[in-house]
C-alpha cells in the first residue's frame, strides 16, 4: 500500500529539518599523492625511489575544472574531512528528499480549475502588415 499524503509530508518535513541541522559542508575528496620534483639532483630521480610523499590533497571541481589544494596543517585536513563527511550526509538526505517529493507529486490530486475545457481565443493576425505591401 502506498504511503499516505500526510505521512509523506511529515517525512519531507523531517528531511528538511535534517538539512537545516547540517554543519559546514563542501564537496571534494582527500587523496594521497606521490610525485617527483623537477630537480635533476634530487633523490626522487634515482631508480626504484618512491619519490616525494605521500601528501594529502583536497580535490574538487569548480566550474568544470579540477582544483587541488594542499593542506597547510593536520588540523586543516581534519576540518576538511568533517566538511566532506557533512557533504555526503547532505547528498544522502537530498536524494531521500527528492524521492519523497516525487511520491507527493504523484499522490497530490489535480485541483479543479474553474472554466476548464474552454479554449483561449487566439488573436487574429494584423492586416496592417499585409496591407502595406
Amino acid at each position: 500500500m502506498p504511503d499516505s499524503l500526510p505521512a509523506l509530508e511529515t517525512q519531507r518535513q523531517a528531511l528538511l529539518d535534517q538539512i537545516s541541522r547540517l554543519g559546514d559542508f563542501r564537496p571534494g575528496s582527500i587523496t594521497l599523492t606521490r610525485g617527483r620534483c623537477g630537480n635533476p639532483h634530487c633523490h626522487c630521480r634515482l631508480p626504484n625511489d618512491p619519490g616525494h610523499g605521500p601528501n594529502d590533497r583536497l580535490t574538487y571541481k569548480r566550474k568544470g575544472k579540477t582544483i587541488t589544494e594542499t593542506f597547510p596543517s593536520a588540523l586543516a585536513q581534519r576540518k576538511a574531512q568533517r566538511e566532506i563527511a557533512e557533504f555526503r550526509k547532505f547528498q544522502q538526505v537530498s536524494r531521500a528528499l527528492l524521492e519523497v517529493n516525487e511520491k507527493i507529486c504523484h499522490l497530490r490530486p489535480v485541483p479543479e480549475a474553474a472554466g476548464e475545457g474552454q479554449e483561449k481565443k487566439r488573436p487574429k493576425p494584423s492586416k496592417k502588415k499585409f496591407a502595406a505591401k
